[in-house]
């Protein structure tokens, strides 16, 4: 054996130092996240608050921490808890919000209420003086210099008309600014009181996306059965189909020239059950133009659709070109960030590039959506070959891709 030298040797201890400080870093993170504990503050609002949001933004930074590491089954379990996590705390930050709003909302109304029994009050006073004072009005200051015994007695008493007339005007004043305060806390709470519906509905999305959360996790562990072995081959056969999609768009593939086609024309038939770099059967369908990806949806027939996963229910159809598929009624996975490529993290956290689907009646028959040329062709994919038909249509530059699929 020949012997470590002494630089090695420490450039060797060096290396599992930093590794175990990384590891020892990333356990007192997580730690760290969980330790932060808000129900100890509930009883002062502000703290509790702000320790929701410094809980949030710690897990926050746990999730992108995780996202950044190797793709596992137990990362992507972590990242779903993580989420779930936070989303609890944006629920119960919206129904702190809510509490405290509801709570104004009852000192305003309280305050208003004492501002209305007091305006009701000065209200009846200033009749009773309007009245005193106009009856007051009608004596002239002649009449009052004959009924009074003196010239001071008639002093008094216009000085007490000038008085209880400045007074009756203060009143009025008081009145209006009374009247215009009820109006501003009437406002307010009316202002307030919209605020609550928008948190209550903010609130009732909330909830809607932790449900899908919980249902996203359930349906991760129940199809990996919470076997890594399981979840890794199923990634490595998603980026290998990506890999695939992305060299055959690249010009990679193999491709032999068929002929010009019609809309509605069979181009190709979709394989029965499992196949290369596919799990069972479905039609891959690519929209491309210029080497750009674009979502099918946009271009194909509105129909009625059902989908294998609620999460990818958000897709919607609004173009004019016929569907591949007779009878294609059932989307196992839409265009983007899917369910799959979301939560399960497959092709490597990118989007899925195209809608994959199968035929209600369980037809195989794959058509061209439109007029073009067709070319058949095959790519290397994981440990087999992939086969699909390409048209290039005639019409605004577009290629379609179908994959998985027998000619």
């Amino acid at each position: 054996m020949v012997p470590t030298s002494s630089p090695a040797r420490f450039f060797r201890f060096f290396l599992i130092g930093i590794f175990f400080l990384i590891t020892c870093a990333s356990v007192v993170f997580a730690q760290e996240c969980e330790q932060i504990n808000c129900e100890d503050k509930k009883n002062n609002e502000s703290d509790y608050m702000k320790c929701i949001s410094d809980k949030k933004s710690c897990l926050e930074k746990k999730i992108a921490e995780v996202q950044s590491q190797k793709i596992t089954l137990s990362n992507t379990i972590g990242i779903l808890n993580s989420k779930i996590a936070v989303q609890l705390l944006q629920i119960n930050q919206i129904q702190g919000e809510i509490n405290k709003l509801e709570r104004e909302i009852d000192d305003l109304s309280e305050r208003i209420n004492g501002l209305n029994v007091s305006l009701d009050r000065m209200s009846e006073m200033l009749v009773e003086r309007v009245q005193q004072q106009y009856k007051q009005s009608r004596v002239s200051p002649f009449t009052l210099l004959i009924e009074s015994n003196s010239f001071d007695e008639f002093h008094t008493r216009m000085e007490y008309l000038s008085m209880t007339s400045k007074q009756t005007a203060t009143g009025m004043q008081r009145a209006e600014i009374q009247r215009l305060l009820y109006d501003q806390q009437k406002e307010l709470k009316e202002k307030k009181q919209a605020e609550v519906e928008v948190k209550r509905i903010s609130l009732q999305k909330e909830q809607n996306t932790l449900n899908t959360q919980k249902g996203e996790q359930q349906f991760l562990l129940k199809e990996t059965q919470n076997n890594e072995q399981k979840y890794q081959a199923e990634l490595a056969k998603t980026l290998a189909e990506l890999n695939a999609i992305q060299s055959i768009i690249a010009g990679k593939g193999a491709e032999s020239k068929v002929g010009e086609v019609k809309q509605g024309d069979k181009i190709a038939s979709v394989i029965s059950g499992a196949s290369t770099c596919s799990n069972g059967t479905h039609l891959h369908l690519e929209v491309v133009k210029s080497g750009v990806n674009y979502d099918p949806a946009g271009y194909l027939k509105p129909i009625s659709i059902t989908w294998n996963n609620q999460p990818d229910t958000s897709f919607g159809f609004g173009g004019d070109w016929e569907w591949p598929l007779n009878d294609a009624a059932r989307i196992t996975q839409g265009y983007g960030m899917t369910y799959y490529a979301r939560v399960r993290r497959a092709y490597g956290g990118q989007p899925h590039t195209g809608i994959d689907m199968v035929s209600k009646s369980g037809d195989l028959t794959v058509r061209a959506v439109r007029d073009g040329v067709a070319y058949r062709g095959s790519i290397k994919c994981g440990s087999g070959q992939l086969r699909y038909v390409k048209v290039d249509h005639k019409e605004g530059g577009y290629s379609t891709y179908y994959l998985h699929v027998n000619y």
